[in-house]
């Protein structure tokens, strides 16, 4: 990564970039790749013959879209046979709405969207207050609940093994008892690739196509297969602040504290959320060879700079035990 300290200037990104690998190079050079989307085109494809009313939980990180290109493939020349679920904390990026809207205009999806300000509204959740308030722990409760509206029995999410150690612990198909709670000491063995999706009135799963690729691997593959990614992912000028060594959007959402002054930054996102806690990373990685290059060099996982991981040692299994994704 280079240095941010003489600040050039960086020209804009749409939404799109061009790809690093020609079509002829995927087989040469990423047979790897093709192994992974093969195992989550099958995990798809049993979701889709074990369950009734499966949803693809929808974030507009580059997680989750490798899974709406993934389940387009999987059921081509048809449409993918199960609705997006958005849970809107109210405080995204403008960059993430604009593109998850595209999306969806452009796959012909259908968008289910829970509010986590409908949530606060109707006294489901109480707003958190102060310089270090976040509606990101928030999100559960609201989660949960769209499920149950939906009478959901399976969601789909784009977590990683390799993002947190919580999620390392994760099965393919991780069930959940009836309110929506994850035991990570009682999982189903999964064994020769065969997937029990069997539960009881209101319990659900959710499963996890992704679970054995790395960041690079899903980085190689929007660039293989030039899938189009929101601007946030490049280098742009920027206003953050820093906060305990973690550069946070100069947002209207966060309160800071006075000693924190808002600067000009060349910097890109790794990882986006919601903008109280997404942190970003002084960077000029503004291609997709750049990024690349960036990712194979870093000494830090990309939720390093997830402000909400920090608040404990075991912040993302503690959330993850009452519901979160």
């Amino acid at each position: 990564m280079k240095s941010d300290s003489t600040e050039p200037e960086v020209p804009g990104q749409d939404t799109g970039n061009t790809a690093v690998l020609q079509p002829e190079d995927w087989s040469r050079r990423n047979s790897h790749l093709k192994v992974l989307e093969e195992e989550a085109i099958f995990i798809m494809r049993e979701v889709a013959a074990q369950f009734e009313r499966p949803v693809l939980l929808f974030s507009g990180g580059k997680d989750s879209i490798v899974m709406v290109h993934l389940a387009e493939k999987a059921f081509r020349p048809g449409k993918f046979p199960f609705p997006l679920m958005h849970i809107d904390t109210g405080h995204n990026f403008d960059e993430t709405i604009t593109f998850r809207d595209d999306l969806v205009r452009r796959t012909g999806a259908r968008l289910i969207v829970g509010s986590v300000q409908e949530s606060i509204e109707r006294g489901r959740v109480r707003e958190e207050t102060g310089p270090e308030a976040s509606r990101n722990a928030l999100q559960t409760v609201t989660l949960l609940d769209t499920l149950k509206e939906h009478q959901v029995d399976c969601a789909l999410g784009g977590g990683r093994r390799d993002e947190e150690k919580a999620r390392a612990k994760e099965r393919f198909f991780s069930h959940r008892n009836a309110f929506g709670q994850w035991d990570p000491k009682n999982q189903r063995p999964e064994l020769w690739s065969q997937f029990n999706g069997r539960k009881n009135v209101g319990e659900h799963f959710r499963v996890f196509p992704l679970s054995n690729w790395t960041e690079m691997d899903v980085w190689q593959y929007i660039a293989a297969e030039r899938i189009p990614i929101p601007s946030l992912y490049f280098s742009h000028r920027r206003k953050v602040f820093n906060r305990r060594g973690t550069w946070l959007d100069n947002s209207d959402f966060i309160t800071r504290y006075p000693e924190e002054e808002p600067v000009e930054k060349t910097v890109r996102f790794r990882t986006i959320g919601d903008a109280t806690c997404t942190g970003a990373v002084l960077s000029h990685a503004s291609t997709m060879e750049e990024i690349i290059a960036e990712v194979a060099a870093a000494r830090v996982t990309e939720r390093g700079n997830r402000h909400d991981d920090k608040r404990s040692e075991a912040a993302m299994e503690d959330r993850k035990k009452q519901g979160y994704f």
